[in-house]
């Protein structure tokens, strides 16, 4: 490449980059929202901390999330510290990132194909697609933006190997494949898509040997098979692979080649995106996956009949073969499909149809006049869309509000949408998505835990009982578990059951010693009976896990009926600082003050 096109190619590069940061800016004025980004961030005691060795220490140890990704959660805790817990900051990385990725992707086309015209179009298809906005605007789903950037990473490295191969390049090719799984292990195909863009553009087969070209990447199959083992134990323990016998394998296979269509179809008209898709189950006909299996059938003929054009081989497969971790056969979570999915998947499909359509329109209008001017109009379409598909990510309420209303039976949407709006004080207008959310999905254990705590401010004690066993009988994580056990305490305590509230309360504490709410409320049922001493030290407990002024109130009160002044006056004037107008402990300063001058 000489001087002057190496000059254009970085210019285009940097074009695509401000574009992309272009089109993606109104996402800083949006929010998180209360799907995965509580767990990712806003309510995560680990992340919150910022960066620190702990931190660190912990995202390596973690399966949190079920997921082994611990670059994701320093990816996070970086973004704590720089930013504490300003959305804006956080929303900032995943864009600069998802821009990044976009260059390189250009960058890599452009070297390996030597048509910078096509590699500008496949690289700002993937900026602006709308499917891409959910990987992008979600702040929880940093972890596809910064695992791609890392299979980029390795990718270019693999080329730089490719053409003098070395030990210390495949190393290279290594470390960059092993930082992408320890970001999301969804790029754990890469061995495969190696081989692929050995066929094109890279070349190297049928020059080296296809055994020889596989048995080379074996140690990066190796990687790939530890990536999956750690994974799948991480799903199991966090309980997101689907049992079974809830969702038995020909629902899984029936769904998987159905979702291949969905992807291609929402990838040429992005239209009714959500965050959340239902399994269809048992209402997929079996004769809409014979259709599908057949249109996938035909194009894989197609590809490979045409296979002297080599970069339908490597687009098509790329797309089906990158999709496998994530397809449903393995079913982790309760979704159908996700747009997350198709992050890098698509650049397949993108390949294909820029390289054929650029040949046929090439011999058709020579002058280029007509291909740029059509290239313009999907472009801008694409980008327009994504623009409004940016907007829906604002907040919980509008995007929960949009799930709903293009897609049918959605019970995760529902419920999502129901604690947006208890999170706004409306549990009258919550109440109804809660009830369809439990009458569609039964077994999502949030919903049951939400309507319990409406039933238990409106004193239905017997109803929200139910609901909270509900939630504790379907919920797999031991946080929400904790957080049910301490809503089980209070109600318990309510009905003047002290016994079964001091077990709740327990259980609470036990499945999560930093629930402050749970120290609390046995340390109050342990001073009414009299056990003075074990309720100082829960309170004590509690204010050791945060400065709470209700803690150190209650912890004033028992040592002052200990008759230890003091130390109660210390504690009601720490209450005091953290709340000036607490007007019980300005009464109980008063009184132990008084008490202390006799």
């Amino acid at each position: 490449m000489v001087p002057k096109q190496r000059k254009e190619v970085f210019r285009t590069a940097l074009l695509l980059f401000l574009g992309t940061l272009a089109l993606y800016y109104p996402a800083l004025h949006n929010g998180f929202v209360n799907y995965d980004d509580p767990a990712y961030v806003t309510a995560n005691p680990h992340v919150q901390q910022g960066l620190t060795p702990n931190t660190v220490r912990w995202a390596f140890a973690a399966t949190s999330e079920a997921n082994w990704h611990p670059l994701t959660w320093i990816s996070h805790a970086l973004d704590v510290s720089l930013f504490g817990l300003a959305p804006a900051g956080h929303h900032a990385q995943s864009i600069i990132f998802h821009a990044f990725n976009v260059a390189l992707l250009f960058l890599l086309l452009v070297v390996a194909t030597g048509f910078p015209g096509r590699s500008a179009l496949v690289a700002a298809l993937f900026a602006c697609h709308p499917l891409n906005v959910e990987s992008v605007a979600w702040v929880a789903e940093r972890k596809t933006v910064l695992s791609t950037f890392f299979l980029l990473l390795a990718v270019a490295a693999y080329g730089w190997y490719a053409k003098k191969p070395r030990t210390d390049r495949y190393l290279l090719v290594a470390v960059c494949f092993s930082f992408g799984l320890m970001a999301k292990p969804i790029v754990i195909t890469l061995p495969f898509a190696l081989l692929l863009l050995d066929f094109w553009p890279l070349e190297r087969f049928p020059g080296t040997s296809l055994s020889k070209l596989v048995v080379e990447k074996i140690p990066l199959f190796v990687l790939s098979g530890a990536s999956a083992a750690i994974t799948l134990d991480a799903q199991h323990a966090g309980g997101a692979v689907g049992a079974a016998e809830l969702l038995p394998l020909a629902f899984r296979l029936k769904n998987a080649v159905w979702s291949y269509l969905i992807y291609i179809e929402k990838t040429v008209w992005p239209s009714r995106l959500a965050v959340f898709y239902p399994h269809p189950e048992s209402s997929l006909d079996w004769w809409q996956v014979a259709l599908a299996a057949l249109i996938l059938i035909l194009i894989t003929i197609a590809a490979w009949h045409f296979r002297s054009r080599r970069y339908l081989v490597t687009g098509w497969f790329w797309f089906i073969g990158t999709l496998v971790p994530v397809i449903g056969i393995v079913q982790v979570g309760r979704q159908a499909w996700a747009d997350r999915y198709a992050y890098f998947s698509i650049w397949g499909l993108f390949v294909i149809a820029v390289w054929l359509l650029s040949e046929a329109l090439g011999r058709l209008h020579p002058s280029r006049t007509v291909p740029t001017l059509i290239a313009l109009a999907v472009l801008s379409a694409y980008a327009s869309a994504a623009f409004v598909q940016i907007g829906y990510w604002k907040n919980s309420y509008t995007l929960f509000s949009h799930a709903i209303a293009v897609t049918e039976n959605n019970g995760v949407a529902e419920g999502n949408l129901g604690a947006a709006l208890l999170e706004i004080q409306r549990p009258d207008l919550a109440l109804p998505h809660l009830e369809r959310a439990i009458r569609w999905t039964p077994t999502l254990a949030t919903p049951h835990y939400n309507l319990g705590t409406i039933l238990q401010r409106q004193n239905q004690f017997n109803a929200a009982g139910r609901e909270y066993e509900a939630a504790l009988k379907y919920s797999a994580d031991a946080l929400e578990a904790a957080h049910t056990h301490n809503n089980l305490g209070a109600l318990f305590q309510q009905m003047g059951r002290p016994e079964q509230a001091v077990a709740e309360y327990s259980e609470a504490i036990r499945l999560d010693p930093g629930e402050q709410n749970s120290w609390i409320g046995r340390g109050l049922i342990e001073r009414q009976q009299g056990q003075l001493d074990a309720a100082l030290q829960d309170f004590a407990q509690a204010v050791r896990l945060k400065p709470s002024p209700a803690a150190l109130y209650w912890q004033g009160q028992v040592l002052e009926a200990q008759g230890r002044n003091e130390r109660a006056a210390a504690a009601y004037q720490a209450a005091l600082q953290l709340v000036p107008d607490f007007t019980d402990a300005q009464l109980g300063l008063d009184r132990v003050t008084k008490a202390t001058k006799k």
